[in-house]
């Protein structure tokens, strides 16, 4: 199982130690200013470290990577890269980091004090007067939150597999993860690392999941905040341009991620979101076959056992610097961005560029989860497959998640398989899936998984995508509302990761449609009181549930 672990608790871990490991040269040939305090209006100053090559001697563009962690001299590494291409390299902490931490809030202050340190960079002997940002995870979450007002010397951001609060992190369709309460603990307040058994111990002890950090024996200000909006309220939604300013950001942007990031469907939704507000955004957007470090660094030609295709063995780092160059320096566009959408098709060995989202697909396929099968044909007979889940027996879990993308056999957890028929042409999905459930069960409430495989003529089994969230916020992530209980409720969905494949002929579709019930996100015991509240004895009888076959999927898809 340590593979869930390390899958969850990368999400928002700190890349600067394994750049470090990749990146040499002799600190010799720069200038180097550490420990620089730049003042806000806050009377709270900002730690920074600025690096400039030793022969540059006129004022340059200025390159700002804004980040919440600090790893010491390594971070040294995003300021050379920056002064190797001629450009003046800062590394800016967030508040409190390097100086007081108690005045760390993490995502509430990056609008205000980002604009004070690009005010404070335009106005050095050293800076041209551009300012570009680029990063990826909470690094890209801050040049979305800076964009909420744009300072006129910030020319353009490269936000790279971006955090969206309260949207992906710590919570994904409204179910938290327990990232909340590692992420804080271990890389910002650098405490005593909490041990890796913690969640096995409160996925036995059965207690509620807001005494996770009592168990690490402590309380956790953060952790317990976060917590406190199970909504996505206005909290959240503050941290990120709203809709008049996701208009007004007339800046060039850049966005990159992966199949397999964790913080994919918060970068896609921003740019989603852009586009929706600014119909003349000039917002590029790339994506292929990475995870969270490939989405943002270096892509990995074996990703968790995929070989992926050459032309997808991309840079997303260096292609970030060319973006920064095209703008900042005028060279040419980087030959990628052949359009607004650019997607590697797995499997084709070919890069595919759109105008649009909604251009990527000529057609969509609709499944029903009929009889253990997924059909295109709406069923004429309604009937219904039934589920038990007891959250009392811990003895055994229910998740989706495998340790490879390619494997032989699926672990259905408990869970309920549906498949297609072996499809009779070649297309590729190109997108994220949608559909709605019809359940029927004896709670108020339930967290629902879904995941999305291809299955190959020889058994193999290929991971796409998956689905988590919180029926009871499935009509508006901002509002809870209860099933009631032995009722036939509706459950949309529509905030899936996006994926891009070419399905083969022969080949077959496969939904594991299952309840959450596992050590890495918090257990729905379906009472109805706050979640985060709930424990073992709030289980009461087995979650009995009735799928109906009414329920969907839908795959944009396209084909020759």
């Amino acid at each position: 199982m340590k593979h869930i672990f390390v899958t969850i608790c990368i999400l928002l871990t700190s890349v600067a130690s394994s750049s470090a490991q990749e990146y040499k040269s002799s600190d010799s040939i720069y200038h180097i200013q550490d420990s620089i305090l730049i003042p806000t209006k806050s009377g709270i100053d900002i730690s920074a470290t600025i690096v400039r090559k030793l022969t540059n001697k006129e004022p340059l563009p200025v390159i700002l990577f804004y980040t919440t962690y600090y790893q010491g001299e390594r971070d040294n590494f995003f300021g050379k890269l920056s002064a190797d291409r001629n450009y003046v390299g800062i590394v800016a902490y967030a508040r409190g980091i390097r100086t007081d931490i108690s005045h760390y809030a993490p995502y509430e202050n990056e609008q205000t004090d980002i604009y004070d340190i690009i005010d404070w960079i335009s106005k050095q002997t050293w800076c041209n007067g551009k300012v570009g940002m680029y990063g990826g995870s909470y690094t890209g979450f801050s040049q979305w939150a800076t964009a909420k007002n744009i300072h006129p010397a910030l020319k353009t951001i490269v936000p790279q597999v971006a955090v969206m609060p309260g949207f992906d992190a710590p919570m994904e369709n409204n179910v938290q993860m327990n990232l909340g309460f590692y992420w804080p603990h271990n890389n910002i307040y650098k405490k005593e690392p909490a041990r890796r058994s913690l969640p096995f111990e409160w996925f036995e002890n059965g207690v509620s999941f807001k005494q996770m950090d009592s168990l690490a024996g402590y309380e956790s200000t953060i952790f317990q905040k976060w917590l406190s909006h199970p909504n996505y309220d206005n909290y959240w939604k503050s941290m990120v341009p709203n809709p008049d300013e996701y208009a007004k950001i007339n800046i060039p942007v850049l966005t990159t991620t992966g199949y397999y990031d964790g913080s994919q469907i918060g970068a896609i939704q921003y740019f989603k979101l852009h586009k929706k507000y600014n119909k003349n955004a000039n917002h590029y957007f790339v994506i292929g076959p990475y995870d969270h470090w490939g989405g943002q660094a270096k892509a990995a030609k074996n990703l968790m056992g995929y070989e992926i295709d050459s032309v997808a063995n991309v840079s997303m780092r260096e292609l970030a610097y060319d973006w920064l160059d095209h703008i900042l320096k005028n060279k040419p566009k980087p030959e990628l961005l052949k359009d607004k959408v650019n997607y590697q098709v797995m499997g084709t060995n070919e890069w595919q560029h759109s105008p649009s989202l909604q251009a990527m697909n000529n057609d969509t396929i609709k499944l029903y989860l009929d009889n253990k099968i997924l059909t295109v044909q709406k069923p004429k007979k309604k009937r219904f497959e039934k589920q038990s889940v007891d959250f009392k027996d811990r003895e055994s879990q229910n998740n989706y998640y495998t340790p490879e993308i390619v494997f032989d056999t699926l672990d259905t957890s408990n869970g309920l398989v549906f498949t297609s028929k072996p499809f009779e042409e070649n297309f590729s999905i190109n997108g994220s899936f949608t559909g709605n459930l019809f359940a029927t069960i004896n709670k108020k409430d339930m967290d629902v998984s879904l995941a999305l495989y291809e299955q190959m003529p020889n058994g193999k089994y290929f991971f796409l995508t998956r689905y988590v969230g919180r029926a009871s916020y499935a009509k508006n992530n901002s509002k809870r509302q209860l099933l009631k209980p032995d009722k036939e409720e509706s459950i949309p969905f529509d905030n899936t990761r996006f994926v891009s494949k070419k399905i083969s002929k022969g080949n077959r579709l496969v939904i594991l449609l299952n309840i959450n019930k596992h050590p890495f996100e918090i257990i729905n015991y379906g009472s109805g009181k706050p979640v985060s509240d709930e424990t073992m004895k709030d289980a009461d009888e087995p979650l009995k549930i009735k799928w109906h076959n009414e329920s969907h999927i839908e795959i944009p898809i396209w084909r020759n």
